[in-house]
């Protein structure tokens, strides 16, 4: 019996978030789960209106060909985009997990130093504490710490 049925990769298109997926695949292949890729357009509001990151579009193309590649390596994927007005796209991640019933969420941390890489990024540490379900947090590679 699997133990994950579907699996959601929560991705800001960063190369920190695209450090997850082969861990989402690893636990795809081993459960036979589906895949949701799930991104978050943050919108913020500007003078003139509601503005989002210049290269969302980019994003949102880079995201769509990564689902095409899963599927041809034989996973069942597909691509969830919401939009978001706020600060904190972790309540929306975990609105979606929730309603997709997803039996675990995967997501990159942000770790520039290997002092700040123990620090979660504030979404993934935020998701810790509201999603519905089990979250693996993927740190940013940490440079190996010199013998003495």
């Amino acid at each position: 019996m699997a133990m994950f049925k579907t699996i959601v990769w929560a991705t800001d298109g960063s190369e920190n978030a695209n450090r997850a997926l082969p861990v989402a695949k690893a636990l795809l292949r081993e459960h036979g789960a589906s895949l949701v890729v799930v991104h978050i357009v943050q919108r913020f509001a500007t003078e003139t209106g509601l503005a989002v990151h210049a290269d969302e579009e980019l994003v949102k193309e880079r995201l769509e060909q990564t689902v095409e590649e899963l599927s041809k390596e034989g996973f069942k994927a597909t691509l969830r985009i919401v939009n978001h007005i706020g600060p904190q796209p972790a309540h929306e991640i975990a609105n979606v997990a929730r309603a997709l019933a997803a039996d675990l969420i995967v997501i990159g941390t942000r770790g520039h130093t290997p002092i700040a890489g123990l620090l979660l990024g504030s979404v993934a540490l935020r998701l810790l504490h509201v999603a519905p379900c089990p979250v693996v947090a993927v740190p940013a590679i940490v440079q190996p710490v010199p013998a003495e």
